[in-house]
């Protein structure tokens, strides 16, 4: 098994960022999902450097495969969140995660101060009330993801358990990974639906990124509207 320490890696940009573009903008973490590294996250990282945001790091959850509970995988997201903002001097991050990695995230927040550390959050398809697909799996992370689990239920009971993050969900009603689909729904949040048909490609499709870049950059979060979903032709 590899080492559970966390590694925040800097983001190589295609296009880089002029100084003056980014300023005011927060750094941003990013945290990828199960069986995934730090490649599933470049379309995302890559369109944030060319939309002006100049400190964007990922971190590497280890192991990746669920081996671990998502509270161990926390630590690993506060360490790099820490270490993020020692890097920039900035006192709030913003967090964008997906699947795996937003519950993970979400532990982060509710549960290691992250809440007192972080100003937006954005959870892209997370099992944030579980996925029966966690039953294919029999490791501590998996049995974490399973619909009523301990760790879900204790989440669910905190009373404010965001604090001031404001927090955005975008998920796909299509998911097969996130069954059922509405577990990726957050009380509270700002939501978008997309009508992606595999998981994986919520990573990739242009309207979930462009999303990600408003939820970050919106004066303020009532301002980040739903959008209207079209099922493609044959849809449910």
């Amino acid at each position: 098994m590899t080492s559970a320490s966390a590694r925040a890696s800097a983001t190589v940009a295609s296009t880089a960022a002029a100084p003056g573009e980014a300023s005011g903008r927060v750094p941003v973490l990013l945290v990828h999902g199960i069986d995934d590294d730090a490649r599933s996250l470049a379309p995302l990282a890559e369109g944030l450097a060319r939309a002006g945001f100049q400190d964007v790091r990922i971190v590497e959850l280890k192991p990746n495969n669920g081996a671990a509970p998502i509270s161990v995988l926390a630590g690993q997201v506060a360490e790099a969140a820490a270490s993020l903002r020692a890097q920039t001097g900035s006192a709030r991050i913003d967090v964008v995660a997906f699947s795996m990695g937003a519950l993970v995230s979400r532990y982060y927040l509710q549960r290691l101060e992250g809440r007192n550390h972080v100003r937006r959050f954005v959870s892209i398809s997370g099992p944030h009330a579980g996925t029966l697909t966690g039953w294919l799996r029999a490791n501590p992370g998996a049995r974490d993801m399973r619909p009523g689990s301990e760790l879900l239920r204790g989440l669910a009971a905190d009373e404010a358990p965001f604090g001031g993050v404001q927090v955005f969900t975008l998920w796909t009603p299509l998911d097969l990974m996130i069954v059922p689909a509405r577990s990726s729904k957050l009380a509270g949040a700002r939501e978008r639906t997309f009508p992606v048909i595999l998981h994986p490609l919520m990573l990739r499709d242009g309207r979930v990124l462009r999303s990600v870049e408003e939820a970050l950059t919106v004066e303020r979060a009532e301002d980040f509207l739903p959008a209207q979903l079209t099922l493609p032709p044959g849809g449910p």
